[in-house]
């Protein structure tokens, strides 16, 4: 309870309270009543990180070196030590392993985890990489999620046979205790240069509730999910009058509706927290890309809108907008950041929130209480983080409700049809010839739309 408190009042952590590092891994079941340990393994890597951590730096005696939960949890599990630790710890160092990324907690600590990083490089505008992995067992390419493939990360530094083995084959066969020790001593030196080198600062403790996994609905080695993320924007060529020109840039992209506490603009940091939901993610400016959708073609994957409010005072893309909300498309949710220190803003407040409420009546009403609170106004980065997931949800969902049918090869109709693709579960591959681009999802429908309409799911009515 101190350190949430020391956090929530917006007091300094004590640095004997922060764990160096967080080892984040996936619980292996007993084998048998009674059996031994199987984590005990993981437990002696532990204390040997420790041991080298403290030997390579200058934390007091009584530090905590390291943090590790030693409790089997499940997904509604997380206890306040857990989340104070991800909220404080420097570096994060997951234990690859199939069953680590098969693990809704182990995708949930990495999510709070990363999202520390993102919101830090929001800020600062420089990159806060701080996630050193470690291979327990090998694992394929192909069974890494997207926030896992694009690490940086070259494992062939700790040894040949750790590459080949991992870390759970040399501890556990005595001809490689040379090789294990080398090893762990790199990754203490790796995880020690790291932190010393980014210094991400503590932030609050995430409530579990509300962690989404960082490696999707179905874990590690499903193909990847792919999103959208347009923003409505002037640039600061072509503002209002009087609009100040510093929260805009050279194009949409570049708008930045949180300056000067933030230093990258808002795609870009939207960008950063849907790909820790394990999406692809692509960008787009609005002006760039009205006029051409197609309402009457289904979708190829869930989009996020990120509206200025100030795009309303051109009548031009005032009427683009009203146009775009007439269209069926409940699968792009709409995001609107409002930052109440940019005094220009909450001066119109009022009259601006009013006119974006009557362009796009549909989109600001539609879907479940996260999407409404995040078209009437996100008020920071830290909000952001924290609603964008729900958001980036909620499209997904309505985009397996829209998304174009294909049936299984051979299927007559008999069945049925299943969803295939990136979102759907496993089944047989794809028609050779699918009309859409291929990097877009293949989807179901009921083929009874009678009462859908664009303001969203009625289960998703309320969150």
């Amino acid at each position: 309870m101190f350190l949430r408190s020391q956090l929530r009042d917006g007091g300094r952590v004590p640095a004997s309270v922060q764990p160096y590092f967080f080892l984040s891994y996936a619980h292996t079941p007993r084998f048998g009543a009674g059996g031994p340990d199987p984590d005990m393994w993981v437990e002696r890597l532990f204390r040997d990180l420790c041991s080298h951590v403290m030997a390579l730096t200058d934390l007091p005696a009584g530090a905590e070196a390291g943090f590790m939960d030693r409790e089997i949890r499940s997904g509604e599990g997380w206890s306040e030590r857990l989340g104070a630790a991800l909220a404080t710890c420097r570096v994060f160092v997951p234990l690859f392993s199939p069953r680590y990324f098969a693990s809704e907690m182990c995708g949930k600590e990495w999510y709070a985890f990363a999202q520390r990083a993102i919101h830090q490089g929001a800020l600062s505008n420089q990159p806060a990489e701080a996630i050193v992995p470690a291979l327990w067992v090998p694992v394929p390419p192909s069974q890494l999620p997207g926030p896992a493939e694009r690490l940086q990360f070259n494992h062939n530094t700790f040894g040949e046979r750790y590459v080949t083995d991992g870390l759970y084959g040399l501890i556990k066969l005595r001809g490689y205790a040379e090789q294990y020790e080398r090893a762990v001593y790199e990754l203490a030196k790796r995880i020690v240069r790291v932190a010393e080198t980014v210094r991400l600062e503590p932030v609050r403790p995430l409530d579990y509730r509300g962690v989404p996994s960082a490696f999707g609905p179905t874990g590690g080695g499903s193909p990847a999910r792919t999103l959208h993320v347009t923003v409505a924007a002037a640039s600061r060529h072509d503002l209002p009058d009087g609009r100040s020109p510093e929260y805009y840039g050279d194009n949409a992209l570049e708008w930045n509706p949180y300056h000067p506490v933030a230093q990258r603009p808002i795609a870009y940091v939207a960008e950063d927290l849907v790909k820790n939901l394990n999406y692809q993610t692509s960008i787009g400016s609005f002006d760039d890309e009205a006029g051409h959708y197609d309402s009457k073609q289904p979708p190829t994957r869930p989009e996020i809108l990120i509206v200025d409010r100030w795009v309303v005072e051109d009548e031009h893309r005032r009427q683009r907008l009203a146009a775009f909300d007439q269209e069926s498309r409940p699968w792009v949710n709409v995001v609107v950041p409002w930052n109440r220190y940019d005094h220009q803003s909450r001066a119109k407040e009022i009259e601006l929130a009013r006119r974006l409420e009557e362009t796009l009546p549909v989109k600001m009403g539609q879907g479940r209480a996260a999407c409404r609170a995040a078209a009437n106004g996100v008020a920071n980065m830290e909000t952001l983080g924290q609603i964008l997931p729900q958001v980036v949800e909620a499209a997904a969902q309505q985009f397996l409700r829209h998304a174009q049918v294909y049936l299984p090869a051979g299927n007559t109709h008999t069945e049925r049809p299943r969803l295939l693709g990136p979102m759907g579960m496993s089944g047989p591959p794809a028609p050779p010839r699918a009309p859409f681009p291929p990097d877009t999802f293949g989807g179901h429908n009921d083929g009874n739309d009678s009462n859908d309409t664009d303001r969203g799911d009625a289960d998703d009515s309320e969150s």
